[in-house]
């Protein structure tokens, strides 16, 4: 039992991973079924067994985007959370999984994909290093962390959108830069913002490929509950 278990979570993987190439490649509306198969190497059975449709299986590649991403730790505060959309610019460079959930996310609008979802967890995550920033004196006492965590969000997904569409997300790190000079001032105090290192974009490498799952969400978890009753294929 455990053995079949182990290998229908992997086939799940595989066929998550090879949907995400997939709608990277073509996007929804071009993606089919078959061509998903047909990159996993996997069955119509195993397909189905998994998910009913090819928007399930798109949602899981929305929900699970961040399942490979190794966000920067560090000492928290408002460097920590430049360093993380900077690595975050990095990855949708390369990281194949995060850029299809991303690319599926801003999509919903033209597809019959209705999750926001995806977009209160990025929230969230931003929201709770802002809390951070605020426990450690480093932002103005009149900002609402939970509305500029949003606000970030709507400003980050706007300007990977305008690096697609310019130079195929090559000047991403440089923009994200940009976006938080912008931002920066109606965020925190001029002596805090001096103290900042945008640079240190230049610096930060992928980590695209990794199998370790440090920051996922919880669709992940449902792996093993959904692979208990699958038949050998």
């Amino acid at each position: 039992m455990a053995r079949q278990q182990e290998r229908a979570v992997r086939t799940r993987e595989t066929l998550v991973r090879a949907a995400a190439e997939v709608f990277d490649e073509v996007g929804y509306s071009g993606a089919s079924i078959n061509k998903i198969l047909d990159r996993a190497g996997a069955t119509t059975g195993a397909m189905y067994f998994h998910f009913k449709s090819k928007e399930e299986l798109a949602r899981a590649v929305i929900l699970e985007q961040a399942a490979d991403l190794r966000l920067p730790e560090g000492g928290g505060g408002l460097q920590q959370l430049l360093d993380m959309t900077g690595y975050l610019a990095v990855e949708m460079q390369s990281n194949i999984l995060f850029r299809a959930g991303v690319r599926l996310a801003v999509e919903q609008g033209a597809t019959e994909l209705q999750d926001y979802a995806i977009y209160e967890w990025w929230a969230e995550q931003f929201r709770q290093e802002l809390e951070r920033s605020r426990e450690m004196g480093q932002i103005l006492p009149d900002v609402q962390t939970a509305d500029f965590a949003r606000l970030l969000v709507g400003a980050y997904t706007g300007t990977q959108i305008m690096s697609q569409i310019s130079t195929d997300r090559a000047d991403l790190p440089e923009r994200i830069a940009s976006m938080w000079r912008c931002l920066l001032p109606a965020l925190a105090p001029a002596e805090v913002i001096a103290d900042l290192d945008l640079s240190l974009y230049s610096g930060i490498t992928s980590t695209a490929g990794s199998t370790a799952a440090t920051t996922a969400t919880t669709a992940t978890t449902n792996h093993a509950d959904a692979a208990e009753t699958e038949s050998p294929a």
